[in-house]
């Protein structure tokens, strides 16, 4: 076994050095996979279908990616499409890939891969008790499939069916990240170990490289061993780089689920071949008594409209805490009396959050902070965007002369940067669901249509 595997970049529109990718195309791997998407940067994409990066972004890097294919006449796999998965995600990137192949004169079978999921399906398996809360899940309902959107993840299945059948280039809805680069070398028999853990290393591309960037790792997969090697001017690997990888998006850097079992790297072993190069032993996988696909849905919760302060003054600093909740108080009154009582102001949700007095760890701030200066996020949200709207302009208001026991008549409390200040931010989406559906084959929630380009 001698499979070469390349990872052009930790995400697709994320951009990448063409000579990094012309390194790892000379070195004439026999696969190149790469992932568009991830519930890292929230719900939004999955709930509205917008993508996170720009059409251009994606366009340039898959136009390079298309042509590396197209020079090597190797499989092009490419999942979580469109950020979400989502099947318009697939089909937007689909038809940019038949936009380039029709400019540049490529030609390539084509595979897609849809992972949405319909409400009746999953009513049918809640039904059937075969949705499991992972750790930490929200409570559901049987409802709530209604008005969520709905992704199920696939593992390397869906993908291997695809390659069997000679397909060039796949776009695949939500996927593992692992599974778009394991999907080859498993089917081709490889140590299922030694790759479950090769592809958990380049999913991110070279995020695991000194320094990290959106280049791109190549990997030399062996009977025994895996040699991942960086591809970029001025980067390099350390065992320590690679090892830490594992953590990445993990709690537990030494078992790592994926929907047909757990990767273990409790005795893997991580050595310098060279400064671009490390080598990597030891791993196992352990086969799960039953298959599973997770399943990420998101759902539409309100509008919001922002608001962007600060202070320095000392005196408001220290008094804020306190006068906030009275704020709040204060705004439930104004909003029954602005709108005669036509909203109801447990629909409305007016929060403060204080960047300088440990907002980011959200009250689990070690030692007490005693800032000079304050950033003021306020955030109003409510059922539509015209009410957001029209409830952040006296929130803005007031919040800008918050009474100050310390100081005689009126004084200004937050300085604004913006004129006006309230800024409308659109629809607020939030992830419905964190749990696997049990008891499935491996491809049956996913449906694949095939054309030539």
């Amino acid at each position: 076994m001698d499979m070469r595997i390349l990872a052009p970049t930790g995400a697709l529109g994320a951009g990448f050095d063409t000579a990094a990718l012309d390194r790892g195309v000379a070195a004439g791997p026999h696969v190149i996979a790469c992932d568009a998407g991830s519930t890292d940067s929230g719900p939004a994409a999955l709930g509205s279908g917008t993508p996170k990066l720009s059409a251009q972004a994606v366009t340039r890097d898959l136009r390079l990616l298309l042509q590396a294919r197209d020079t090597l006449q190797v499989p092009l796999i490419i999942g979580s499409c469109g950020t979400s998965g989502r099947d318009d995600g697939v089909d937007w990137v689909a038809d940019l890939a038949r936009t380039i192949a029709a400019e540049d004169d490529l030609h390539f079978k084509l595979g897609l891969i849809y992972s949405d999921q319909p409400a009746e399906r999953l009513q049918h398996l809640y039904d059937q008790g075969r949705i499991r809360p992972l750790a930490n899940a929200p409570v559901i309902e049987r409802k709530l499939f209604e008005r969520s959107h709905t992704v199920a993840m696939m593992g390397v299945e869906p993908i291997q069916e695809l390659l069997r059948d000679g397909y060039d280039v796949i776009l695949a809805g939500r996927a593992s990240d692992t599974a778009l680069f394991a999907a080859l070398p498993h089917l081709n028999g490889a140590d299922p170990g030694l790759t479950w853990h090769m592809a958990k290393t380049i999913e991110c591309g070279a995020a695991c490289a000194i320094p990290p960037d959106a280049n791109g790792l190549l990997v030399t997969l062996r009977d025994d061993h895996f040699d991942v090697t960086t591809l970029a001017d001025g980067s390099r690997l350390t065992p320590r780089s690679i090892a830490a990888h594992t953590l990445y998006e993990n709690a537990d850097p030494f078992h790592i689920a994926e929907p047909s079992g757990t990767l273990d790297t409790t005795h893997a072993t991580y050595e310098a071949v060279d400064e671009r190069t490390v080598r990597v032993r030891g791993s196992r996988y352990i086969e799960a008594d039953g298959y599973t696909n997770k399943l990420e849905g998101a759902e539409l919760v309100g509008y919001q409209t922002v608001i962007v302060g600060g202070v320095r003054d000392r005196v408001v600093i220290e008094r804020l805490p306190e006068l906030l909740p009275i704020a709040k108080k204060y705004f439930d009154a104004k909003i029954l009396d602005v709108f005669g009582g036509r909203v109801d102001p447990d629909t409305i949700d007016i929060n403060y959050r204080l960047y300088g007095t440990g907002t980011v760890l959200a009250g689990t701030e070690p030692t007490p902070l005693q800032p000079q200066e304050l950033g003021v996020l306020i955030t109003v949200t409510a059922p539509d965007q015209g009410t957001a709207h029209a409830i952040s302009t006296f929130v803005a208001h007031a919040s800008s002369h918050l009474p100050i026991p310390e100081y005689d008549g009126l004084v200004s409390t937050l300085a604004y940067p913006y004129s006006p200040p309230e800024m409308d931010r659109g629809p607020l989406y939030r992830f419905t669901l964190s749990h696997v559906a049990t008891g499935v084959t491996p491809t049956e929630l996913f449906r694949t249509t095939t054309e030539e380009v």
